[in-house]
């Protein structure tokens, strides 16, 4: 009997579930000090073949006089508490019935009757299908003393519709909470200010303002999500009655792998420098990895980290970079000036929304996490060296010793004691231990910039650094000395078998594995009307002859600016470096999932896996996430069918509605302002970032990924959405390149530059208003490509 009933003080986490959404919460909140008006649970397993027994309505009589004697005339609301209620997915409002002022036993005991049977009711039964979910529900029920509310209403903690933090709306009544969630009533409409509850609304409310905003701040960090906040006044004092996550703004469904985190809220999200590496749609396992590093490396404070999921491919939350800047009253432009090099220009017209954290909030959680980083770093820097040296053996080892593994218990102490820290490691590495170098560059950049143009800047630091080549290019250079007879095959794999276009989604086989791969690629190299290396050299010539004109201009600065050059190509081939062993240390990852999904007997459908789920299996044996492997699948094959998305998302966006619309933008989205096609920049003309200079005329080839690479022909103008290192064979055929996706400092401008091929990168849509065959003039130093109309 004491497993059917549980007060709110009394629930226990361990019986959440039983309790239901809303039964839950309520006790959650009470035993958390927050204002709940007292009552109690019936649990599920009180009902037996749809009746209350017995011993259940004889302890639920006996906390109603509990209750009773402490409050005079007490009345009571009779709610349901499914167990799919009130989630993240489903909110299930109104659909389930709730009675209301009931007060004696008989009518407390038929109204428990009338929730519980409503789960058989028509429109839940609809509601179950429209989300997609099972319509046989299990029913708790939530006895509650009535508040008799003098003000009643419902405060959310985002917007409900544009996601935006800047404010917390809300709205009331008065008299019962019913008439408002009914509409039955006109409400009373009121905001709270994100940053210190700043009221803005009728007068009569604004006395009992700030009490709601403090709860309902601290609701939204202690349950990490925006939230639904129903409450009321009774006596002058603020009361809450239920709590809910903005259902509006929930990303998704982890079960199924329907994720995207661009319906969260109002952010700026962007893929121009993550989408190069880190291209086309992952699985949940590769997915699940990368986040896991994100929250190793983020220092965002509360529950927001910089990498989202958009159906499938990773963005970059930029907006709360830039937000935690502007908190502290810097001017976010020469800030974002700087990050646009990285991460593209903002679309003209577009606003880069602002998250209102506080200064206190981050000097209360961003210093902590940025002495960590500091000192990551520092120790990043001093073992760098030592890294790049031991990385590609030590990845060979434990790719041996994962192989071998015998027991769960064997192949998780490898992951917990060896590769996860190696993962870490390897991820320090590669996004902080270029970062001093790369500021050398950019700043030396910025300087030859406004002394010589940006183009005569780009001729300047291409090629700097003589006879030492970017790692990047080494597969292409590599493949030259295997035919010339300076490296093996087996030393070349050992080397560069890691390094392909889809090399950061652990379910597609290293290129190595392919005991073909090789042979292709030397095929398509002999394509190119000159080898690699004489091409490097007549690009050094042209970087050298630029410096010489240089001089010539400024005789005064030509010594101090050579060694500035020389000194400042450290920084791409540093990036270039660790980037290919923080790839070499995810394939590693690689023979981790397999020899999992060998031990498990589920073979390569360990890929539809995350790893939490993995890691829970390794420690428990339970692998009960099996029944989720078809529908991941199918929602994996329907965001691979979708096009190239936009490279920057501003606010919530729906890939298969803007997929199916004939007037949407390819370049960019901005919910707060659409912009239809009529309205894209026409003329024969696209403009993106000054990737390489040069000017050249050509027939281009649109491809949509490098496999297709056997159509390019020497001497045309390669055009794709965007360009890893698994594309680079294809350069020394190209006469310039066009990409979608891309920034200054993206591989393609970098590797571009080093060739001395044009190159106009971030385009937007250059696949979508380009095909093959057109003829256009490529201005790699302006950043513009003009279509030739015959």
């Amino acid at each position: 009997m004491g497993q059917m009933i549980r007060g709110f003080a009394e629930l226990s986490p361990e019986q959440y579930v039983e309790a239901g959404g809303k039964g839950a919460m309520l006790s959650r909140m009470l035993q958390a000090g927050y204002p709940v008006p007292e009552g109690f649970v019936v649990f599920p397993s009180a009902f037996e073949s749809d009746k209350l027994k017995e011993e259940a309505w004889t302890e639920s009589a006996a906390r109603l006089q509990k209750i009773r004697m402490i409050h005079k005339n007490a009345r009571f609301a009779v709610r349901s508490s499914a167990l799919s209620e009130d989630s993240a997915e489903a909110s299930f409002a109104g659909e389930f019935e709730t009675v209301l002022n009931v007060e004696t036993d008989e009518q407390i005991r038929e109204a428990m009757y009338t929730v519980y049977h409503s789960k058989d009711s028509e429109r839940v039964q609809v509601y179950s299908s429209m989300q997609d979910m099972d319509s046989s529900h299990k029913v708790a029920i939530v006895v509650q003393l009535m508040i008799h509310s003098e003000i009643s209403g419902v405060l959310f903690t985002a917007d409900p519709i544009t996601g935006s933090r800047t404010v917390l709306p809300g709205n009331y009544v008065y008299g019962l909470g019913e008439q408002l969630v009914s509409g039955e009533s006109d409400a009373y409409s009121f905001t709270l200010a994100r940053n210190r509850g700043r009221y803005e609304g009728p007068g009569e409310f604004k006395r009992y303002a700030a009490k709601l905003y403090r709860y309902a701040c601290r609701l939204e960090k202690e349950l990490g999500a925006p939230q639904d906040i129903e409450w009321a006044v009774a006596k002058g004092r603020v009361y809450l009655l239920q709590t809910r996550p903005v259902t509006t703004l929930n990303p998704g469904n982890r079960n199924t792998f329907e994720i995207n985190d661009s319906l969260a809220g109002d952010f700026l999200w962007t893929n121009t420098n993550v989408g190069e590496s880190i291209s086309g749609v992952l699985t949940p396992l590769t997915w699940s990895i990368l986040r896991s590093l994100d929250e190793e490396y983020n220092i965002i404070p509360g529950h927001y980290v910089m990498s989202g999921n958009i159906c499938g491919r990773v963005y970059t939350n930029v907006s709360l970079s830039v937000s935690m800047f502007s908190a502290f009253g810097l001017n976010t432009k020469p800030i974002w000036k700087k990050m646009s090099r990285v991460f593209g220009e903002l679309p003209e017209g577009m606003a880069l929304p602002v998250y209102p954290f506080t200064k206190r909030e981050l000097l209360k959680t961003v210093l902590p996490k940025m002495m960590h980083s500091m000192k990551q770093i520092r120790q990043t820097v001093r073992t760098l060296p030592q890294f790049l040296e031991d990385s590609p053996e030590w990845c060979r080892r434990l790719t041996t010793r994962l192989q071998a593994a015998t027991t769960r218990e064997e192949l998780l102490s490898l992951w917990r004691q060896e590769l996860w820290p190696q993962n870490v490691t390897a991820l320090w590495s590669a996004l902080e231990a270029p970062s001093a170098q790369m500021q050398k560059f950019e700043k030396l950049h910025k300087q030859l910039s406004e002394a010589a143009g940006e183009e005569e800047a780009n001729r300047l630091l291409s090629n700097a650094g003589g006879s030492v080549e970017l790692e990047s290019l080494g597969p292409l250079i590599g493949i030259s000395r295997v035919i010339k007879g300076e490296m093996s095959r087996k030393e070349y794999l050992v080397k560069y078998g890691h390094r392909g276009p889809n090399e950061m989604e652990l379910s597609y086989p290293d290129p190595g594995e392919d005991d073909a791969w090789l042979d292709k690629q030397i095929a398509e190299f002999c394509k190119a009307p000159m080898d690699v290396e004489d091409i490097l050299q007549r690009q050094r010539v042209r970087s050298r002859e630029a410096l010489k004109a240089f001089e010539q201009q400024f005789p005064a600065k030509a010594k101090r600016i050579a060694r500035r050059i020389e000194a400042a190509s450290e920084g791409p081939r540093l990036r270039e470096a660790v980037r290919s062993e923080w790839t070499r240390t995810m394939r590693v990852n690689r023979a981790f999932a397999l020899k999992a999904g060998e031990l498990a007997g589920i073979g390569e459908d360990v890929f539809f896996l995350y790893l939490d789920e993995i890691l829970d299996w390794l420690a428990t044996g339970n692998l009960t996430a099996v029944q989720y492997f078809s529908a991941r699948k199918q929602t994996y094959a329907r965001y691979q069918s979708l096009p190239p998305l936009p490279s920057m998302l501003r606010g919530r966006f729906e890939p298969f509605k803007w997929a199916k619309d004939p007037q949407r933008r390819l370049d960019y989205y901005d919910a707060s302002r659409p912009v239809p096609l009529s309205e894209h920049p026409h003329g024969e003309r696209l403009k993106g970032s000054a990737g390489a200079a040069g000017r050249i005329e050509g027939r281009v080839r649109v491809l949509a990924k490098p496999e297709e690479g056997e159509q390019f022909q020497a001497g045309e103008i390669l055009v794709a959405s965007t360009i890893n290192v698994g594309w680079t064979p294809l350069f020394p055929r190209a006469a310039a390149i066009i990409t979608d996706i891309g920034a200054p400092l993206s591989h393609a401008a970098i590797v571009a530059r080093e060739l001395g091929i044009p190159a106009v990168v971030g385009c937007g849509c250059a696949t979508a208003r380009l095909k093959t065959g057109d003829r256009v003039i490529v201005d790699g130093g302006q950043g513009v490509v003009e279509l030739i109309v015959n």
